[in-house]
């Protein structure tokens, strides 16, 4: 059967002020807004092929509105809508939107909402903008940061590996590996991806009772230098860096993490491996394995626990759990062992 999805499309944000996001993406993060429809703002890496990768719309408080996948082709698209149905989640069929046609959309089992289709708008540079590279579909930005492409999305859920079991059965994602509690075998994060990419998808654990909820989305840079560029330029125009620069043991990429103007986290990534086997085994890491930060010389923020939009409860990373959220995870091993 054929592997419905071929890669991460585009994303949609939700913020109480559209016009403070858009501004900083373009002007502190270096994207360049390309459409403003019905309020809403679209913005795009310099060198993703579609007409934009980042949808900015009005919401109440920061939150992941949607993901947009492409499909492998048109029957993709009509295989894939089977599948999700013959799991019991129902979708519906719209004509399409700005820059894309029919789509399937539908909210999946943890409640997070998405979009797949296959056809759309290829970008194609406005005068002043061609490349001189025939197969870059606009010339490289000349802003300091300025990323490369839209990379992945990563999501909170109250199950982690029946999060990556439903993705990977209904959809063809391939689970590329797992991060369990040193302390029992609680799965707190695992990595998805459609490609041959470590994760274009990643999912994080979550104890709150408030559905599809997201803790960051990503962008990509071609080397590590022009990540570390990045955290200078914005830290020196009024942007604090959360997190890094240093390195992922899962997936191995350069990271850094800051936040937009509504709260949401942005990650940006360079480097990482490739993976193109067939019948790959996920690994489950453990934290002190380095599975978040690989130097293992360099504490996370406990900002970092934080996901979107707001809710009662903890969210794991990477990283593993804050004590907090260990103490609430293994009290009912700890029962048990007292038993």
């Amino acid at each position: 059967m054929e592997t419905p999805l071929s890669h991460l499309a585009h994303l949609e944000i939700t913020t109480p002020d559209v016009e403070a996001s858009a501004k900083f993406y373009e002007e502190k993060f270096g994207m360049r807004i390309i459409d403003r429809v019905d309020g809403n703002a679209y913005l795009r890496c310099w060198g993703d092929y579609y007409r934009y990768s980042l949808v900015i719309t009005e919401g109440p408080e920061a939150s992941l509105g949607r993901m947009a996948w492409r499909t492998n082709s048109q029957a993709a698209l009509e295989a894939a809508a089977q599948r999700i149905e013959t799991t019991g989640v129902q979708g519906t069929w719209t004509a399409g939107g700005h820059g894309y046609g029919k789509a399937y959309e539908f909210t999946g089992p943890y409640g997070h909402h998405m979009r797949l289709f296959y056809e759309v708008e290829k970008f194609v540079a406005e005068p002043g903008f061609e490349s001189t590279y025939p197969d870059r579909p606009e010339r490289r930005s000349s802003h300091a940061a300025a990323p490369r492409f839209l990379d992945h999305v990563t999501v909170a859920t109250q199950d982690v590996r029946g999060f990556a079991k439903w993705y990977n059965e209904a959809l063809g994602f391939r689970v590329m590996a797992f991060v369990d509690l040193d302390e029992a075998p609680i799965t707190v994060f695992s990595v998805l991806t459609t490609n041959e990419k470590s994760h274009d998808l990643g999912v994080v654990l979550d104890t709150s009772n408030r559905p599809g909820r997201v803790n960051h989305i990503a962008f990509w840079v071609d080397a590590t230098e022009d990540l570390l560029r990045t955290a200078d330029v914005m830290m020196e125009n009024g942007t604090p860096m959360e997190y890094g620069p240093s390195i992922h043991g899962v997936g191995e990429q350069n990271f850094l993490y800051f936040r937009d103007p509504s709260g949401l986290r942005v990650e940006l990534n360079s480097g990482g491996y490739r993976n193109y086997v067939p019948d790959w085994e996920a690994n489950t890491w453990k934290p002190s394995e380095g599975s978040n930060n690989f130097y293992k010389n360099g504490a996370m923020p406990h900002s970092m626990t934080e996901s979107f939009p707001p809710a009662e409860g903890f969210t794991a990373t990477e990283e593993g759990a804050s004590p907090e959220m260990k103490e609430a995870l293994l009290n009912p091993y700890a029962q048990q062992g007292r038993g």
